[in-house]
């Protein structure tokens, strides 16, 4: 059976398909990450177990697609005046994360007895994150829109570029040589190329953008291929000249993040991109040889424990110097917690070219396997690791927070009647509405954009997480009446924690007497928010609905309240 599977790419993809599921259906029903799923399926699928993966071009191919398609996602939603004002976090983070790692791994790396060229190699390969793994739990979490997602997108972006930048310089002197799939060249080609790709993107948004997609819009199907077609020529533009193919779609997307229709390209290629990101994960997991694992397993644990505990601590530190306050920086640190696969490329390069030994490629792969799993648990629950290390990280945040986009202390001595927490479609109609009565409204969001349009709307806002106990502590809660929680519910399979009774049991805890409605789209919902200590319960589906029926029955109509919308919210609508 098994020989009639490998002889046949077709079948052989069916199988890798069939295993995924199951062995995906299996982590869902133990509550595990759906990528640590999926790697567990490459390495069975891999030589070290079934064997399966023979076709290596075809999954390498569909492999990388999936990477340009989700990195391409990533930059059609781009805020550009958000990047432009965490421009200077993102690079002295990502600097420092890229400086931090590579000196004192190559410290580890010496005192652990590994020779200097040795100590190099695996010293520049912990400098790797991966950033597709990083934006796939970010995504699915819904928090790549969030402050501490935005600023780990710019430095990981950031620290790409560092990467590749290093590997070019190795080539240069004769320590390393740059990887064939990443291109080639002097380091300044690669920036002259950089900047040329930059300025071809200005000027195709400023003359062809929107021209050319409102054209290509009355044929839905076509507007997709165009946009796969977008994806791929630039992550190939990227990789021929040193880029990589993910800056390379990230630019792609950016081209069209000002057109009306990105919210449609994005809502549809979705599914591709989950659907191809499998391939990349059984490419990553079918690659690693567990035979080369037993060498240097002390050695693998130091360096995890460095990466695990390193790498987050440097970013908190840096970004505590600048003014960020330790929640964020710690949310933002744990997405440096692991290698790359790039990683495995680099020092399986060093092996061929004779550099370093085979037991040093056995040695990255450990640490990529310990790391790329913890970590993954680290970001899935990142929210209940900072309530346990909160009290040990007030070292990493000076007073005041200069650098959060919120106007901290602002607002907490004016009396606001009711606060509302999630400053979505649902939670911004009731807080204009409640001001057209009068009613002093503070509303509470995580998200920068729901932020910034709150604030052009005149309303005043408080940036901050629903579930960080010292964040609810510190609002004015002594004068207000109601607490309104409007916060959806996104179960992912990953965690289950439900942010609505998170903050009914914050505020009770932190001194609030007055009354709290949170809003519910299920029934079942509806009977475990009372239990849980909520006053009223709002159903939106139910409340339009009576409204509906008065409109119907004769009431008056009420004068009509225009919300803007935002990326996310549009992007849902589509």
């Amino acid at each position: 059976m098994m020989e009639v599977i490998v002889q046949s790419p077709f079948a052989e993809i069916a199988a890798l398909l069939v295993l995924a599921a199951v062995v995906g259906f299996l982590g869902i029903i133990l509550r595990q990450p759906l990528i640590v799923s999926f790697i567990a399926v490459g390495l069975i699928a891999g030589p070290s177990a079934l064997d399966l993966v023979r076709s290596d071009e075809q999954i390498s191919l569909l492999s990388e697609l999936g990477i340009a398609v989700l990195l391409f996602l990533v930059g059609i939603k781009l805020d550009v005046k958000l990047i432009r004002s965490l421009g200077a976090v993102s690079l002295l983070t990502g600097l420092g994360q890229v400086a931090f790692t590579s000196v004192f791994g190559y410290l580890i790396g010496l005192a652990l007895g590994l020779g200097h060229i040795t100590s190099l190699y695996v010293a520049v390969a912990l400098t790797f994150s991966s950033t597709i793994i990083i934006v796939k739990l970010l995504s699915d979490k819904r928090e790549i829109d969030s402050l501490h997602g935005q600023i780990a997108l710019g430095f990981l972006i950031v620290q790409d570029l560092v990467v590749v930048l290093a590997m070019i310089v190795l080539s240069a002197i004769g320590i390393g040589a740059a990887d064939g799939g990443h291109g080639g060249g002097s380091v300044p080609m690669v920036l002259a190329s950089g900047v040329a790709m930059v300025a071809l993107v200005v000027v195709f948004v400023r003359y062809v953008a929107n021209p050319l997609t409102e054209r290509l819009a009355h044929a839905p199907e076509l507007l997709v291929i165009f946009a796969i077609a977008m994806a791929a020529m630039f992550a190939a533009a990227g990789d021929i000249v040193g880029l990589g193919k993910e800056v390379g779609g990230l630019l792609a997307g950016v081209a069209l993040a000002s057109t009306p229709y990105r919210e449609t390209i994005a809502a549809r290629l979705a599914p591709l991109r989950d659907f191809l990101l499998l391939f990349f994960f059984i490419a990553l997991g079918s690659a690693l040889d567990l035979s080369l694992l037993g060498a240097h397993v002390s050695g693998a644990i130091v360096f995890s424990l460095f990466v695990l505990i390193g790498n987050p601590l440097i970013v908190l530190a840096i970004m505590g110097a600048m003014g960020y306050r330790k929640r964020t920086g710690f949310l933002a640190g744990l997405t440096v917690a692991q290698i790359s696969e790039f990683s495995l490329i680099f020092v399986a390069m060093g092996v061929s070219l004779g550099h370093v030994q085979e037991d040093a490629l056995g040695l990255v792969t450990m640490v990529g396997l310990v790391t790329i799993a913890a970590s993954t648990y680290m970001i899935t629950y990142s929210h209940q690791l900072y309530a346990v290390f909160e009290p040990l990280l007030g070292v990493f945040e000076r007073k005041g927070t200069p650098r959060e986009p919120s106007e901290a202390g602002a607002h907490r001595e004016d009396g606001h009647k009711v606060i509302i927490f999630g400053l979505g479609r649902f939670g911004t109609a009731i807080g204009l509405r409640l001001q057209k009565r009068g009613i002093k409204v503070l509303g509470v969001d995580f998200n920068p954009l729901a932020i910034r349009r709150w604030r052009e709307l005149g309303l005043e806002t408080e940036f901050g997480d629903a579930t960080d106990p010292e964040f609810v502590a510190e609002l004015p809660l002594a004068r207000a009446e109601w607490i309104v929680s409007t916060v959806p519910l996104h179960p992912t399979g990953l965690s289950h924690e439900d942010t609505r009774t998170t903050l009914i049991q914050l505020t009770r805890t932190s001194g609030f007497r007055g009354r709290v409605a949170v809003a519910s789209h299920h029934p079942k919902d509806t009977e475990e928010l009372f239990a849980s200590g909520a006053d009223m319960v709002l159903e939106p589906f139910q409340d339009a609905a009576d409204r509906a029926v008065d409109l119907l029955c004769g009431a008056p109509e009420e004068e009509r309240t225009e919300i803007p919308s935002i990326e996310t919210e549009e992007k849902q609508a589509s």
